[in-house]
């Protein structure tokens, strides 16, 4: 992607009120984010969700100088920005209902990232909780599993670190610019997931660590993974709101049960009585996300993937819509920005293939 279209990436984001479903919507009716930026003021409110006060911002409000600054602070803390039409972006993160047009990222995101498992809990965790949580994170890096996690103190830092030292892959996510890592005394351990995975922002560079930010970053901690598992948490833990962002995304909650005197272990019980998969052993997870591992003498990720050579762009991109999780067909029409009549043509297409299976209900999977 050469400069001018990046900047144009950036500037889109600029202008007020363009959330990421807005954004996303746009540059797919459009093409591109230049086209949209190019695109009359009619043209933009004649869309149903931009309207004329959107349409308005689109033209007179976005901010090129803003973009321009972003370019040098990427090239300057060797950041790279990942669009969602790049094949790099995480494949995961494009089946949540609000993915990020475009990601920061400092080091690489890989194909085998899409087994992914996220490990969080409390800031304070016990030395049970600790424990629990470096055992659990390095069997499953053992397993050809990445950790991901939002690089706080406590649980989400032993995950990472677990993974490291097991030279495994693991993600952080920011809840600032990846030019201020949070705390700051992890600022080392950014730069080791750096060099061992990925650490990610959809934040501007520069943007503080402030609390509104985590609810976004706690979306994608759970939207990079298959099922996030909640170590330690108290009652009132932001470890919960991931949880409750992995089930409005279709994701598995799993919890680790804990002592019942302990404050710590208050809100993971919680999630257990509400129906949050118990884990005792690693297998607790794999077998519920029904992942073939590494250590079970199964292929890798690369040797498993199907042959989608003959498939065309719609097919291609349809197919990566759907996953092992039942998806009904409003939800993956919305996703593609396609009408349902479209969607269940190119489906259909896919089920003849044997890459589909239709259930009842008009619910798809992946065959």
């Amino acid at each position: 992607m050469d400069t001018s279209e990046l900047k144009a990436w950036l500037a889109l984001w600029t202008v007020p009120n363009i959330g990421p479903i807005r954004y996303v919507s746009l540059v797919k009716h459009f093409g591109s984010p230049q086209k949209v930026l190019a695109a009359s003021v009619k043209e933009l409110a004649e869309l149903p969700d931009v309207g004329p006060v959107t349409a308005s911002s689109i033209k007179s409000k976005v901010s090129w100088e803003t973009a321009e600054e972003q370019l040098g602070l990427c090239e300057k803390n060797q950041v790279q920005v990942v669009t969602f039409k790049d094949e790099s972006y995480p494949k995961n993160l494009l089946t949540i209902y609000d993915p990020p047009p475009f990601l920061f990222v400092g080091g690489d995101i890989k194909e085998e990232d899409r087994n992914a498992v996220a490990m969080v809990g409390c800031r304070s965790a016990s030395s049970y909780g600790r424990r629990i949580a470096e055992k659990i994170s390095r069997e499953l890096v053992g397993r050809g599993i990445t950790i991901v996690s939002g690089m706080a103190r406590g649980i989400d830092s032993i995950g990472h670190q677990a993974a490291l030292k097991e030279k495994g892959r693991t993600l952080a996510v920011f809840g600032s610019g990846l030019d201020v890592p949070y705390p700051p005394e992890n600022k080392k351990l950014a730069g080791q997931i750096k060099s061992s995975g990925a650490v990610i922002s959809e934040f501007f560079l520069g943007t503080k660590p402030e609390a509104p930010n985590f609810p976004r970053r706690n979306r994608l901690i759970s939207g990079l993974s298959l099922g996030v598992v909640i170590v330690e948490a108290g009652n009132r833990s932001g470890a919960l709101l991931t949880a409750q962002c992995a089930l409005e995304q279709n994701r598995e909650v799993f919890a680790i049960p804990g002592n019942l005197d302990s404050k710590n272990s208050q809100g993971t019980n919680k999630l257990i009585k509400e129906g949050a998969k118990l884990v005792t052993a690693v297998e607790d997870i794999l077998e519920e996300l029904r992942i073939s591992t590494q250590a079970e003498g199964s292929a890798s990720p690369a040797q498993t993937q199907r042959d989608l050579s003959g498939l065309s762009q719609a097919e291609r991109n349809m197919f990566e819509l759907i996953s092992d999780e039942p998806y009904h067909i409003d939800r993956i029409a919305f996703q593609a920005s396609v009408g349902v009549p479209e969607a269940l043509s190119t489906l259909l297409s896919l089920e003849l293939k044997g890459l589909v299976k239709q259930l009842s209900g008009k619910v798809f999977v992946r065959a």
